[in-house]
């Protein structure tokens, strides 16, 4: 059974079982402390519209609603501990937690996953890094967040390389056409490009990450028929990633707007999918 539950992650990460969560993927609030919105914008051909684009054809863009939440802690990882906790406890000895997080406070959190998991189960510090929007002038720009990977038990933990998508060699002349021709397997520094803003992926929640990322993960770290657990589900790319792979999920948000995006997004991209929704 898919789930989405609406409401305090932590209450319903105390309620599943011992052992039973193939893959945890979470995407917690960055704690930036500022609130993080979108608009959402509907544009149409006019001869009449404000926005000039390619070839000069000329657009009506309108705003038609916006999708936030707060995204500021006094003491983030008092926050998060207790989540993680839960979250070890619901994994499987094959299980493997991806956390995905940003130079404010992935540091503080890799020391305390040290000593929740042990060093020894630490799998990978995965680097996203992506290209695209402002990029400031009195420092390097910031175009990466770090996904780190823990395993339950280092002896037992599932991953398959032979089902990951490939990349395009960077240098393609310096291997054979054949190597070339499949592309390589992907190391810990992920190329990838934000959600386009304008694209069909989009959704309009603020900080949606691209589904080919949680594609990659879920791939690697599952077989089908697992059950994948997300706990800060956001606009519910986990969940249309586990469906397209057949896996199971169980999705967690507090927030009004994500689970109104969620629903939205199953019921247009995945209507033959059965999603029981509760409030908790």
């Amino acid at each position: 059974m898919n789930k989405v539950f609406h409401g305090d992650n932590l209450s319903v990460l105390k309620s599943i079982k011992n052992n039973t969560i193939d893959l945890i993927y979470v995407d917690p609030p960055f704690n930036t402390g500022v609130d993080q919105s979108r608009v959402i914008k509907k544009v149409k051909k006019s001869a009449k519209g404000s926005v000039t684009g390619f070839k000069g054809q000329r657009y009506e863009v309108k705003d038609i609603g916006s999708y936030s939440y707060s995204d500021s802690y006094y003491n983030f990882l008092d926050f998060l501990k207790p989540r993680l906790v839960e979250a070890k406890r619901v994994l499987k000895k094959t299980g493997t937690l991806y956390i995905h997080l940003d130079f404010r406070e992935v540091h503080y959190v890799k020391i305390f996953l040290d000593k929740l998991f042990g060093r020894q189960n630490f799998l990978n510090e995965i680097i996203w890094a992506y290209d695209y929007g402002g990029k400031a002038k009195n420092k390097w720009p910031t175009k990466h967040d770090t996904i780190l990977v823990y395993v339950k038990d280092k002896n037992k933990y599932f991953f398959s390389s032979s089902s990951v998508d490939r990349e395009p060699y960077m240098a393609p002349g310096l291997v054979t056409k054949e190597k070339a021709l499949r592309g390589k397997l992907p190391t810990d520094v992920w190329w990838y490009t934000i959600v386009s803003p304008t694209g069909k992926e989009k959704t309009g929640y603020p900080t949606q990450k691209p589904l080919g990322i949680l594609k990659r993960i879920i791939s690697a770290s599952s077989k089908e028929g697992d059950t994948i657990l997300d706990f800060f589900a956001g606009s519910g790319t986990t969940g249309e990633a586990a469906a397209s792979l057949n896996r199971r999920f169980i999705l967690v948000d507090e927030n009004d707007e994500a689970v109104l995006v969620i629903r939205k997004r199953f019921a247009a991209r995945m209507p033959e999918i059965h999603v029981e929704y509760a409030e908790v």
